[in-house]
Formats: structure tokens, sequence, C-alpha cells
């Protein structure tokens, strides 16, 4: 049984490990997410090298993510390590004094933020626990009324889901993070916190000023204003992470299953890849079996026909990585086979004439009962245009550059090779042999020419 639906793994003190490493990818990884939020540059770096050896020991494409970090904002300290009561309806004042705080007033140790808030505004302090609401805003002080919450303690992050902050996507520790991640050829960099377009285009200026290697960008949502911008994001961008945690801070929580079918299907429209992440497995971390709930989460990104799901803490500090991976690998083999039997209108999920070469090429396959669909692509395009059709056989991507196969480990139904002998001959029944798939009428994609050849 295919699992067509990838997945990416973040990487922690459980699972940095070669051997653990290994056996994730055999168990079903297709992508390594390094965290940059936590350990130093050249802590992760070793990360990125034993990815790749692995990688080349099993002669298998895996790719890896450098997920920054992003403007996070957290409070300043209190005056001791306690935790100090809220009352609702009380006032509790940020402002810029790095004195310690108290019960009534903390540091706010971001000046963008302070300029960037306005009256009504609300703050969402550990995770949405604490609600303020912004009642008077000051050069040097925001004045706000406690709304939920009933203690609070040293820096708490917060997130501001009514505002617009005025700040450079990339902080100093990203700039600085990424400058390293760049000299380990990463094949995406994941960007924390967009809120617009513009924020990836000075993301990919960045990296287009310092290397050629070709390095893809993921936007991350988590905000309300990406979820309004998401089609100029997802434009701009190469691939889009649905951050659920957070999003689901900043936005109503139950608001998040439909913005996450609504990327999903804008990113399918647009060809780009997408990734639903956030305690898919959450149950793993200190556990052997998954809630139902879990269960039917990542088996509804498969029915969604999302290119990846992705674990966090299960596969960074969990108690068994490798089993949560093989756990994931059974569910989404099982609801990808289960998709392709019942397909509900897969053709049809667009009518964009920029996308009809790509659904002709769908539309052959199935129609020919063909068991794959073998693309000869140089730079990825081709095939992550057919995947976003997302037909109901493998695709076979045969690539003469590693980094554009390690790109399509992203795309939803596509086995990857690199092979620069196959590629050269074009010759679609030894690339079939490569993977020891049993093909039949295989739609042939080579220059943009289509044709159709029986390979009995």
């Amino acid at each position: 049984m295919h699992k067509y639906t990838k997945i990416t793994a973040s990487v922690g003190p459980k699972s940095e490990n070669r051997t653990v490493l290994t056996k994730m990818v055999r168990a079903g990884v297709n992508l390594f997410r390094i965290n940059f939020s936590h350990d130093t540059g050249d802590v992760q770096g070793k990360k990125i090298d034993t990815i790749r050896a692995v990688s080349h020991e099993l002669k298998t494409p895996v790719a890896v993510i450098v997920d920054l970090q992003g403007p996070k904002h957290r409070i300043g300290n209190f005056a001791t390590e306690d935790k100090y009561k809220l009352t609702v309806g009380q006032k509790f004042t940020f402002d810029s004094d790095e004195t310690p705080g108290d019960s009534s007033r903390v540091y706010l140790p971001h000046p963008d933020v302070m300029a960037s808030l306005r009256i009504g505004d609300r703050i969402l302090l550990n995770d949405g626990k604490i609600e303020m609401r912004v009642d008077k805003v000051e050069p040097t002080k925001i004045i706000t009324t406690v709304i939920r919450g009933s203690e609070i303690w040293s820096r708490r992050g917060f997130n501001l889901p009514d505002t617009f902050v005025d700040t450079n996507v990339l902080t100093d520790k990203d700039k600085s993070d990424l400058e390293y991640a760049i000299t380990k050829n990463p094949d995406f960099v994941a960007v924390s916190f967009v809120q617009s377009a513009d924020d990836i285009a000075y993301v990919r200026d960045f990296i287009t000023a310092r290397t050629a290697h070709k390095i893809k960008i993921i936007a991350k949502i988590e905000r309300p204003h990406a979820v309004h911008d998401i089609e100029n994001i997802v434009s701009a961008s190469d691939g889009i992470m649905i951050a659920r945690g957070d999003l689901a801070v900043e936005m109503p929580f139950e608001q998040v299953p439909a913005i996450s079918r609504h990327i999903i299907r804008v990113c399918r429209q647009m060809n780009k890849p997408v990734i639903v992440a956030t305690q898919m497995l959450a149950s793993l971390v200190d556990g052997e079996f998954p809630t139902r709930a879990e269960i039917s989460d990542v088996a509804n990104a498969a029915y969604l026909r999302a290119d990846s799901t992705m674990t966090s803490e299960e596969t960074t500090i969990g108690i068994n990585p490798v089993h949560t991976i093989e756990t994931m690998s059974r569910i989404l083999s099982y609801a990808d086979a289960d998709g392709i039997a019942n397909p509900h209108d897969w053709l049809r999920i667009d009518n964009l004439p920029e996308n009809n070469w790509s659904r002709s090429v769908a539309s052959m396959a199935h129609l020919n009962n063909a068991s794959a669909i073998i693309v000869f692509d140089k730079d990825g395009f081709a095939t992550t245009e057919i995947s976003c059709r997302r037909p109901d056989m493998p695709i076979i991507a045969v690539c003469n550059d590693k980094t554009v196969a390690n790109h399509l480990c992203l795309s939803r139904g596509v086995f990857p090779i690199y092979d620069t002998e196959i590629f050269g001959t074009r010759d679609a029944k030894s690339a079939a042999k490569t993977i020891g798939i049993r093909i039949g009428a295989v739609v042939i994609v080579d220059d943009g020419t289509i044709s159709l050849r029986d390979l009995d």
C-alpha cells in the first residue's frame, strides 16, 4: 500500500541520533524539520550533516527544512519566579521600564509592538489562557484590562490577533541563524509569523544575495493577517505550513479546520505544496497509542489531499520517535488508499486555465488506468503541477539534480529519483525498474511533450 501523503518530522534530542534518523526514514519520513528556536547553529548543522549522510546511505532523497524562530514576543521578568495573581477587570500595564514586574505591570521588551498596539486590541498570553484588552496607549506604556486569566509570570509568550506589527519578519537572531543555515545548503527555509507577501520577498532577497543554491521558502501561516492575505502569500512563497498551534490562539479555534481546508485548496490551485502541522499525534509524546481524535486528524489531512503532515514534540522529545512515524505512516497509507478508492471530484478542484495541461495529464493517466506517471524533470515545476492535480497513481520524478529531487520530497504522491543516467536517456522502463513499480500505460512528460506509451 503506497503512502502518498508525505511526513515531515521535527528533529530533537530524542531523534538526532543517526540510527534513529535512519529508522525514521525507513518508517516513512520524507522531510526533516530543524527548529532554530532551539540550540546553536553548529549543533543544528551537525543534525543536517547527519540527515544528509542517512539520505546518502539509504540512496533515498530526504529533504531538510530549516525553521526560523521569527519575531516571537515575550514579556519581561517579574520580581520573583512566583506566579502573580490577576483579577478579571483589573488594570495591567505593559511598559518600557526594565524594572522587574509585579501584579500590576511588567516590562515589554518590544518597541515595535508598543508602537503598533491600538485601543481595543487584544493581547493574549500563555497560549491564550490570559486575555487583556488595550484601553490606553501612551509613548512608553500600554494600559490594559484583564478579560481572562488568573495568574501571570516571567517570560510568557504573547500573541496579538488584532494587531499588524510593523516589524521585520527576520529578527537579528533569524538573520544570524539563516546566514549559518545557508552554508549547510538546506532545501527549504520556513519563515515564522508571516504577515504579508512582502515578508516572503524580503527573505528571498536575503537568501539570493548570499547563495546561488536553490533554497525554497515555506510561509508559516499562524496569524490572522496571513490568513486574510493567503492568496498573495501562497503566490509569493514556494510552499505553506499551516501552523495550527499559534493560529488557534490568534483566531477562534473553531475556525481553524475550515481555514486549513481553504488554505489547502488555494495551494492546490496555485501549485504549491502544503504542510499540516501541530499536535497531530500529541498523545505519543509520552504514550504508546494515539487518541481516536488524533487518528482522525491525521487521516483527514490525507482526505483533504494535503502534501504532508508534520510531527513536532512527538519526535523531538517523545519517548519513541520511530513508533510515532510508523503510526502516522499506517494511518496515512490507509487514508490515501481509501481516498483514491472513493474520490471526491479530485479533477475539478480548480478550473484555472494555467492548470489545463497538468489536469490533462492526470485525466489521461486516470482514463487509461495507468499504474504510474513518469516525469523527467530538471527543475521540479512540472512534477509539482501534476502532483497538485492529485492523480490516483504514483508520480515517478526522474531528476538530474539532487536538490530538485529533495524539493519533490514535499509533493504529494511523488517518488523522486536522482539518476543522471536515466534522466539523460529518458528511459521510462529503467525509471520504473529503479523503484520496483509495475507499470502498465504511463503518461510521459518530456519538455512539455505528452504522450502515452504501452510498457507491458
